[in-house]
């Protein structure tokens, strides 16, 4: 038994490998130290700039870059007139920020069971949750591979509702040739420190809709008239007026500085993380322990996740000790996601019991997402494979 554990050792990789990691090089550190030499570190001048850039960028009438994706979607709703007593369909397959910007509005989140295969919401099951209370459907785009936004949109339309798309995951990915950021009523982006592209912390909001963009914009930064950043300026007024009754969800120069420069880096990134993706799948098609992720077609994948999910019946050990022992391999992993509604606040308030949405608790019960970034090198990618190779062979029925 000794000896068996000395070799595990001796293949074991010997520095930890981490699920994701921020690429960060010289031309966003250099525009970071120039903006921290102008007048302008906050909003101004540079975060125009990234929003120019990001909604020419996914094909955008209007582009409003804030603090989080947290933030776009709280702002979305606003936008779009949920209040008091209304409801929003989602998925329960998601970050809770999702479902949590509907409780800030005093609504309701109503959630709709995911797709076995992609992991998005089934639009088969949305028009059944659908109630006079209805406002809007928040679209998760998970992992990076666009909801099937068609048959979403034709239902929005027939029952009058607003579709929000939440693309913390899917800067770059396309939906039938069309960016993400350009289908939807509003896209709510994330730039988190290991999303598609960083601004450490932020946020972007995409809409064709001129006058609520311009709500949006307003909202952004305390419910000020337009063009408030520039009241400090030489083109500015000491003169403002309120609104309405905003919020501080404005993004700032220094973080902009980096996503100038991220942006014109997003597709190389995304090529870069597809190479892995490729490895992987390649490796694991033999594997009846896991499954890769399924690709549908007319879509292209912009990789912010890798997810496998362990195959029980081929296992002695669960999900949970298959990550414990990728850690001892020394590869990190994450879980994405715990559903909305197993959690204590949502069970409680909401009622939501195991069985609620079986395809969503199945698939956690399952998933492991494995690391993938554009550093990543062909040679971390084996050394993954091997660790995972490993730990079937050693734990089949």
């Amino acid at each position: 038994m000794e000896k068996t554990t000395l070799l595990e050792k001796e293949f074991a990789r010997k520095s930890f490998l981490p699920p994701f990691r921020p690429t960060i090089e010289d031309e966003e550190i250099k525009e970071v130290i120039n903006t921290l030499k102008t007048d302008w570190i906050t909003t101004g001048p540079k975060t125009k700039k990234f929003e120019d850039l990001f909604k020419k960028y996914v094909d955008s009438k209007n582009a409003i870059a804030l603090s989080s994706c947290t933030a776009a979607l709280h702002l979305s709703l606003i936008a779009a007139g949920v209040d008091e007593g209304d409801e929003v369909i989602t998925s329960p397959f998601t970050f809770t920020s999702t479902a949590n910007v509907v409780i800030h509005q005093r609504a309701k989140p109503v959630f709709v069971d995911i797709k076995k295969d992609t992991y998005n919401i089934d639009p088969e099951k949305i028009e059944e949750a659908i109630t006079d209370k209805t406002k809007a459907i928040i679209a998760v785009h998970y992992a990076g591979q666009p909801c099937e936004m068609d048959e979403i949109l034709k239902i929005a339309k027939k029952n009058d509702l607003l579709v929000i798309e939440d693309a913390a995951h899917a800067t770059g990915s396309k939906y039938k040739g069309k960016k993400i950021g350009s289908i939807g009523d509003f896209t709510c982006f994330s730039f988190y420190a290991i999303k598609n592209i960083t601004t450490a912390e932020g946020g972007m909001i995409t809409t064709n809709n001129d006058e609520l963009a311009e709500k949006i914009r307003i909202l952004s930064l305390h419910g000020i008239s337009k063009d408030a950043w520039k009241r400090y300026s030489q083109a500015g007024s000491w003169y403002y007026e309120v609104l309405f009754p905003g919020y501080k969800y404005n993004m700032t120069d220094i973080q902009a500085s980096l996503g100038i420069h991220q942006l014109n880096k997003i597709e190389n990134f995304i090529e870069s993380k597809e190479k892995i993706a490729e490895i992987y799948t390649k490796a694991f098609a033999d594997m009846p322990e896991i499954t890769e992720p399924y690709i549908k077609d007319n879509i292209n994948h912009s990789w912010h996740l890798y997810p496998i999910l362990i195959n029980p019946d081929f296992l002695k050990i669960n999900r949970n000790k298959f990550i414990e022992k990728l850690k001892e391999e020394n590869i990190g992993t994450s879980v994405h996601f715990i559903p909305v509604h197993m959690h204590p606040y949502y069970r409680e308030k909401f009622g939501f019991k195991p069985g609620d949405y079986p395809n969503a608790e199945n698939i956690f019960n399952r998933i492991i997402s494995l690391p993938l970034y554009p550093k990543m090198t062909d040679k971390d990618a084996e050394d993954v494979i091997k660790a995972v190779g490993r730990i079937i062979d050693q734990n089949k029925k």
